[in-house]
């Protein structure tokens, strides 16, 4: 209890901000050290953790009363959500039998040079067959499924923050500190 006793909004945000960095740094390693190529879904997925982790910076920094934070929860909650319908989608592709898996469209690179905004948005949440190839496991789940689990992580860490009484523990702390 004493542990609990000694969380702070901004602890909370700051270890949120800390977790999507390492996340980040992890899929940077497997991109440039195991030479694995992220996929159109993978990008979205690493952009839905840069989105949360800036949430959570942004909370840590500002450091706002109770309905600031709550308004920070709520907001790296819904990107954490949205960041796990991308996550689903990927498992969801990589789990097809093979001859429902959709063609792999052109490069990411060659999409970006020249196809309109809409079809890169559509590409980037929807995926291609590059998308279905499982390239490395851990534990029997594959990258997305582990980003899954993070972004459910995410989540929870903003549910916290958005619940957590820290007024009423602040309040018993400096009541038993007067005793």
């Amino acid at each position: 209890m004493i542990l609990l006793r000694n969380i702070t909004p901004r602890l909370g945000f700051i270890s949120g901000f800390a977790f999507c960095t390492a996340a980040l740094a992890t899929a940077a390693w497997f991109q440039f050290v195991k030479d694995l190529e992220p996929c159109p879904l993978c990008i979205s997925q690493r952009l839905a953790i840069l989105l949360v982790g800036i949430i959570f910076l942004l909370a840590a920094v500002h450091n706002p009363a109770d309905k600031g934070r709550r308004i920070y929860a709520f907001m790296g909650f819904i990107a954490a959500l949205m960041g796990a319908a991308v996550s689903i989608r990927h498992v969801w592709l990589q789990n097809l039998p093979p001859e429902e898996v959709p063609d792999c469209g052109p490069g990411l690179e060659y999409v970006l040079e020249y196809f309109p905004v809409a079809d890169i948005i559509n590409l980037m949440l929807n995926g291609t067959g590059e998308c279905a190839e499982v390239l490395w496991t851990f534990l029997g789940l594959s990258i997305p499924a582990w980003t899954l689990v993070a972004f459910f992580l995410l989540a929870a860490v903003s549910v916290l923050q958005f619940f957590y009484p820290y007024e009423a523990v602040r309040n018993a702390r400096y009541q038993g500190d007067a005793q």
